[in-house]
């Protein structure tokens, strides 16, 4: 008799059971980590939006807070000179109004200057790309919900 060579059926599906249970044990800790990820990044991109709207009301006090985000980006094709209409403080991409799993909004109130402003970012697909919403206003102190938000009031429990 000969010596067989290579696997048999069953050492190969002990092999592939093994592969499956360690890949369910990955997957999700994959996903929580980019939703993580995820949320990290627009905690960054609403402190970034709160530094711009400083420096939007300290370059531009006739006009105040900016009333959305494409005031704080280029406009048109290039950044020279900014002006109140294009001030390049913010990257376009943050000015889309989406990054990384989130969608941004930024809202100015109050009469001609704007006194006083709103940022929020909601996760575009909720438990999937983000689990909380994000918001800060002229006090600069980011808030969340674990509701999509509309305007920051302001009642979210402020971040830590």
């Amino acid at each position: 008799m000969r010596k067989q060579k290579g696997f048999s059926l069953i050492e190969l599906l002990i092999v592939v059971a093994i592969i499956l249970i360690i890949a369910a044990i990955a997957i999700p800790n994959l996903l929580r980590a980019r939703i993580s990820a995820n949320e990290s990044s627009a905690v960054a991109s609403i402190r970034t939006l709160n530094t711009a709207q400083v420096s939007y009301n300290s370059s531009y006090p006739t006009v105040g807070f900016a009333s959305s985000l494409a005031y704080l980006t280029v406009d048109g094709a290039n950044c020279s000179p900014p002006d109140s209409d294009g001030a390049c403080l913010i990257d376009t991409q943050l000015a889309s109004g989406s990054k990384s799993g989130y969608s941004f909004s930024l809202a100015a109130s109050g009469s001609n200057p704007a006194g006083s402003y709103a940022a929020w970012a909601n996760p575009i697909a909720p438990n999937q790309t983000g689990v909380r919403s994000f918001c800060s206003v002229a006090d600069a102190v980011v808030r969340y919900s674990t509701i999509a938000l509309t305007t920051c009031a302001g009642t979210e429990t402020p971040l830590q």
